[in-house]
């Protein structure tokens, strides 16, 4: 039996090489995902539920060959879905929902050979970039119990962090793979635009600013995984070209000399926290150092315009979320099922017009150009991931009465104003976790490239992961501790 320590001490691709060479038994590592989690879950709540007899079951039948064969994996309750695992969504509302199918992603992500242990918990319907629900209490940050792990895939972020499994489920819709990779001190590729499939529920999920992927602690396992899952499914509308080579092959391989554009200036005008603004100082002269030309610069739009067009996004797409789980599970939404600012975004979106939605849409449209221009100048651009080190717990709170839909939105985006221009112009992004504050929280540095050009974030990930290694980091809530 593989002890914790040296099963969490290792990545994804590290514990499949273990499967290959027949040093371990997918079962052996499936226990250990599970003794990870009797350890450290009662007090990490990120897994909401285990799956012995599903994992024991996918193993006796023959695990598929694939780059992951073997790695225990978690699920976040949210857009992917395994059939006949309950997915919750993180609300009363559809409390119990079993889906009967697997997503396409599902499917993917078992054909790169994962073996399915749980799945996490996540925010109500996704609308909070932290994961505090009154359905199932907060998720801790394994660094610092009381903080929050981000969200809204803060469950998964959580889980890796903690060392329960080496690779997890996230998804996008404003931040969502990259803050919890910020809170949890991870890697946190959001892929471009239709990289990976959404099917066969959706085409593009929030009308397109919603991404699917993972987060992870090693930057090949995001692009192995990218490699495995990436690609159009059948019927999807959008169909991107494929990459020159295997984003394997962009692990190690040198960047070149990049001109990088940076900035610790939201559009927002909020505040950034001291600490926040010296992870990118301090990124900015790892850069130079490398040998990369940088440039303080950033794209410049209005916020103002930019917060109403996504907040009628976010409201409307959830109204229609909320609307179509009711009717399936025979339920009413009503203060009963759902926390106060989602009743409110639910009922705000009721009241938008088709004609808001499209003169939404069209503003991302503009602003996928303005910064498409911005991207003609610089290879790639950095900035802080989120506004402040991980917030205490209590203080984004989704269940707030007397607070308005737009007000919510506002509060939200205060908290992350860096990550939501690449949702709405569908550009890759990463999360890196290159600083820790003096309290030894993680914070993140953002790095976003041009529409379709995950590669040059691969290659440049890797060349910060070798000059500024944090696989060895391990919080004070571990499974090996």
């Amino acid at each position: 039996m593989i002890s914790l320590n040296d099963y969490s001490s290792l990545d994804g691709l590290g514990l499949a090489a273990l499967v290959e060479r027949k040093e371990v038994t997918p079962k052996e590592l499936k226990e250990a995902a599970l003794a990870g989690i009797a350890k450290v879950n009662p007090k990490l709540n990120a897994v909401l539920q285990t799956l012995p007899a599903l994992a024991d079951a996918e193993i006796a039948a023959g695990l598929p060959k694939g780059p992951f064969t073997g790695v225990p994996f978690v699920i976040k309750e949210l857009i992917v879905h395994a059939k006949n695992v309950r997915c919750d969504m993180g609300s009363k509302l559809t409390q119990g929902f079993v889906p009967k199918e697997d997503t396409e992603l599902m499917a993917r992500f078992r054909r790169a050979g994962i073996v399915l242990v749980g799945t996490t918990q996540t925010p109500e319907f996704g609308y909070n970039p932290t994961t505090e629900t009154t359905l199932f209490g907060p998720v801790h940050n394994p660094w610092m119990q009381g903080r929050s792990a981000g969200g809204s895939s803060g469950g998964s972020g959580a889980a890796v962090a903690a060392g329960i499994v080496p690779i997890a489920h996230a998804n996008d819709g404003g931040g969502s793979i990259r803050i919890p990779a910020s809170c949890n001190g991870l890697v946190g590729l959001k892929p471009t635009r239709d990289r990976v499939p959404t099917g066969p529920d959706y085409a593009d999920p929030l009308c397109g600013l919603a991404i699917e992927f993972i987060v992870s602690r090693s930057v090949r396992d995001s692009a192995a995984m990218l490699d495995a899952v990436a690609g159009a499914d059948v019927g999807a509308p959008g169909l991107l070209a494929p990459p020159a080579r295997p984003y394997m092959q962009e692990v190690g391989a040198a960047p070149g000399k990049l001109r990088i554009a940076w900035t610790t200036t939201p559009a927002s005008g909020e505040k950034i926290d001291p600490e926040c603004v010296n992870a990118v100082h301090e990124t900015v002269k790892l850069l130079e150092d490398l040998g990369h030309t940088l440039v303080e610069d950033r794209p410049v739009y209005d916020w103002e315009t930019f917060l109403r067009n996504v907040h009628v996004i976010w409201t409307a797409f959830t109204a229609s979320s909320i609307d179509a789980a009711a009717a399936d599970l025979g339920r009413k939404p009503s203060q009963d099922n759902l926390e106060a600012v989602t009743l409110a975004c639910y009922e705000d979106g009721k009241a938008r017009t088709a004609t808001e939605l499209i003169s939404s849409m069209g503003h991302g449209n503009t602003l996928s150009r303005l910064t498409g221009a911005f991207f003609q100048k610089y290879d790639l651009h950095v900035t802080p991931t989120i506004a402040r080190p991980p917030a205490a717990h209590g203080e984004i709170n989704q269940n707030r009465e007397a607070m308005t839909a737009m007000e919510w939105t506002r509060h939200v985006f205060a908290y992350c104003p860096f990550t939501p221009l690449f949702n709405s112009t569908g550009q890759p992004a990463i999360s890196l976790p290159l600083y820790w504050s003096a309290a030894g929280l993680p914070i993140g540095v953002q790095f976003a490239g041009r529409f379709g050009d995950e590669a040059s974030l691969l290659r440049i990930a890797s060349q910060l992961e070798q000059a500024r290694p944090w696989a060895a980091k391990k919080p004070p809530l571990h499974v090996s501790k």
